[in-house]
């Protein structure tokens, strides 16, 4: 793994300006926004410590569960927060104006949060998962000992790489081909000559699909509604590519997307299908032996055929971890060096898509 990249992806923040709702405003007037780097690997129910005081004199006094929302949109907790920007903000918007509340929870809407603790447990089964798709098994994960559990999640919660490091390399997640990853630098310079050992990488994908095409990502349309987003959370099988070539991104997402990129390039035309949203449970029960955290594979990997037909299908664009790489970079690299510490990685896909035309 390369520590650069690795380095860039715990030191990445997103600039923040957040607003109190105006029916949490309690005594006039109401107080100024709160100004927070966040961090692009945390969570933004973490943030609470630090809006609970700069907006106290304003609360009122019976408090709900702090959530947040972007334009009107509720905005899905156990996402983490960067993953949420490149999703949200198809130009970035910096800083990105969020809206917090703290009554009035969207149950309907959010699965339940209680703080912390509910998305320290989210992290855990995430990583659980992650090391059965890897391994075969979460048992490094599950005989953590409580000072390592401990010591790995405040690394998390405070972005200290070192201490995460140390904890991590216990878990024995590994890398994907690490004798013969191709190599690339983070100024994009890539050789294509090595080959990449098979491997499964754990990857949750977020797909963003729209009927109105657009050149600029300024004028992109927002999202208003979690229904527009395609959530999959499905392994990707590295192999050998075509022809002998390395196994790319590209691969990767036409591997993730069968039904959207079949057997065509990904701006050619295609046969879309859209996949359903698995929300993921977050008590710490869930994922707690290796037939759970097969099951939760199994579950989370469902695709749901759509009753609509699409041709030309166009790739608008691919963000990870805030940048738009190229599709022919190595995956084996982009596994490597741009995952979440709960070792998933997370891929934003913006695809334009004609109108939908009822199949008969």
């Amino acid at each position: 793994m390369d520590m650069e990249a690795q380095r860039y992806v715990w030191d990445g923040a997103i600039p923040l300006q957040i607003h109190l709702h105006e029916s949490d405003v309690a005594t006039l007037p109401a107080p100024p926004p709160a100004l927070i780097l966040a961090p692009r690997i945390g969570y933004l129910p973490l943030l609470a410590s630090h809006l609970k005081p700069h907006f106290s004199s304003a609360l009122p006094p019976r408090l709900d569960t702090i959530w947040f929302e972007y334009k009107g949109l509720p905005l899905k907790w156990y996402i983490p927060t960067g993953v949420l920007f490149d999703l949200l903000c198809a130009e970035p918007e910096r800083p990105w104006n969020l809206t917090v509340h703290f009554t009035g929870y969207p149950g309907n809407i959010l699965i339940p949060c209680e703080g912390e603790d509910s998305v320290k447990w989210s992290f855990i089964n995430s990583l659980k998962e992650a090391a059965y798709i890897i391994n075969g098994n979460c048992k490094n994960v599950m005989n953590m000992s409580q000072p390592d559990q401990v010591e790995l999640w405040r690394s998390v919660l405070n972005g200290n790489l070192e201490p995460y490091r140390r904890v991590s390399t216990k878990l024995k997640l590994g890398t994907v081909g690490d004798e013969y990853a191709a190599k690339l630098n983070l100024s994009g310079e890539t050789d294509f000559s090595g080959q990449v050992k098979a491997g499964r990488v754990p990857v949750r994908l977020y797909v963003w699909s729209v009927s109105e095409d657009f050149e600029d990502l300024e004028d992109a349309p927002q999202i208003d509604s979690w229904d527009k987003v395609s959530y999959i959370n499905r392994p990707v099988e590295i192999q050998g590519g075509e022809g002998g070539r390395c196994f790319t991104l590209h691969d990767a997402v036409k591997s993730l997307l069968p039904e959207y990129f079949l057997d065509k390039s990904l701006t050619n035309e295609e046969s879309l299908t859209v996949g359903d949203e698995h929300e993921q449970r977050v008590s710490s029960e869930d994922a707690s032996s290796d037939r759970k955290a097969e099951e939760e594979v199994e579950n989370s990997s469902e695709h749901i055929t759509s009753c609509y037909q699409h041709d030309d299908a166009a790739i608008k664009l691919v963000r990870i971890q805030g940048i738009h790489p190229k599709l022919e970079i190595p995956f084996s690299w982009v596994a490597n060096n741009l995952m979440n510490p709960e070792h998933f990685l997370h891929i934003c896909v913006y695809l334009k898509v004609p109108q939908a035309n009822t199949m008969s």
